[in-house]
């Protein structure tokens, strides 16, 4: 059961890592090479490919969330932050926006952790989802 436990939380740290990645475009292989590792990561993570994920509530995906073992609540959290910022940056759109800031937010909130980064990243959200006038996810 620990092994499942530590498997879980190494699959969620390296897509956050690959997203990290992605977004600073520090990642120097092909496109198509980054399109699969994205996908291959979703399933290990989520089974689930982004649009069925994307399909979903906000509040859906914390309650998913919330049924996951408390340790690894926090990861997850982090995990789809960063995820649908990812995707924000590729697709200004109000539904990724609000949904990266759910989830930074409970994050920091889960976490107890100040990061600037995420601070700035919400910041940006809040900009544009204000522009926006925006919806509920």
């Amino acid at each position: 059961m620990i092994h499942d436990k530590d498997y879980i939380m190494r699959i969620v740290k390296q897509f956050s890592e690959l997203l990290a990645t992605m977004m600073l475009g520090k990642n120097e292989g092909e496109l198509n090479d980054e399109q699969t590792l994205f996908e291959t990561q979703m399933r290990n993570a989520f089974k689930m490919d982004f649009d069925e994920l994307a399909g979903k509530s906000a509040a859906e995906m914390a309650q998913w969330v919330e049924a996951k073992d408390k340790s690894h609540q926090i990861g997850y959290y982090e995990l789809l932050g960063n995820l649908f910022y990812y995707k924000f940056t590729i697709d200004p759109n109000i539904g990724f926006a609000l949904k990266a800031q759910t989830f930074y937010e409970k994050w920091l909130q889960e976490s107890q952790i100040f990061s600037l980064p995420v601070m700035s990243k919400l910041a940006e959200l809040k900009k544009f989802a204000d522009s926006n006038n925006g919806v509920d996810v």
